[in-house]
C-alpha cells in the first residue's frame, strides 16, 4: 500500500468559472490560476502523485507550458490514472475536503464524487469528498479563496 496527501489553494477572482471536481459551480466569482484551477481535482492529483513519489502537479503539468493554458483538471487527472496503472497499483480510497466559505458546495458534491471517480476508472464508493467553512477565519473564510486537502491510498494491482 502506498499513501499520499495532496494541498491545493487558488485564489477567487471575478471573470473566472468556479470549477471544483470537474463541476461548473454556479458563483459570481472564480479560481484564478494557468489551468481551470479546479483546487479539487488538483489536490487529488498531488496524493495521488504523492503515493507513488512521481513528483507533483507542477513537475508534470507545469504552469509554463502553453499547452496546459486552460485545461481540464478531470482530463489531467485521467493522465495521473493512467501513471498509476504504469506502476501497477490502483486506487484503494481517497477522502478530499474543500475549504470554503462559498458558495454552498453540498448540492453539487455527489456530481464532483463521480466525475472524479470515472477519471480514475474507480466505484464511486472509492471517492469521498466533503465541504467545509472555516467559520470566516483566514484567507477561505474572508472569500479570498478556496483550498482543497485530499489523502489516497494506493494499492498494488
Amino acid at each position: 500500500m502506498r499513501i499520499g496527501h495532496g494541498y491545493d489553494v487558488h485564489r477567487l477572482t471575478a471573470g473566472r468559472k468556479l470549477i471544483l471536481g470537474g463541476v461548473d459551480v454556479p458563483h459570481d466569482v472564480g479560481l484564478l490560476g494557468h489551468s481551470d484551477a479546479d483546487v479539487l481535482t488538483h489536490a487529488v492529483m498531488d496524493a495521488l502523485l504523492g503515493a507513488l513519489a512521481l513528483g507533483d502537479i507542477g513537475k508534470h503539468f507545469p504552469d509554463t507550458d502553453a499547452r496546459y493554458a486552460g485545461a481540464d483538471s478531470i482530463a489531467l487527472l485521467r493522465h495521473v490514472a493512467g501513471l498509476i496503472t504504469a506502476q501497477g497499483y490502483r486506487l484503494g480510497n481517497l477522502d478530499a475536503t474543500l475549504l470554503a466559505q462559498a458558495p454552498k458546495l453540498a448540492p453539487y458534491i455527489g456530481q464532483m464524487r463521480e466525475n472524479l471517480a470515472a477519471a480514475l476508472n474507480c466505484e464511486v464508493s472509492r471517492v469521498s469528498v466533503k465541504a467545509t467553512t472555516e467559520e470566516k477565519l483566514g484567507f477561505t473564510g474572508a472569500k479570498e479563496g478556496i483550498a482543497a486537502h485530499c489523502v489516497c491510498l494506493l494499492e498494488k494491482i
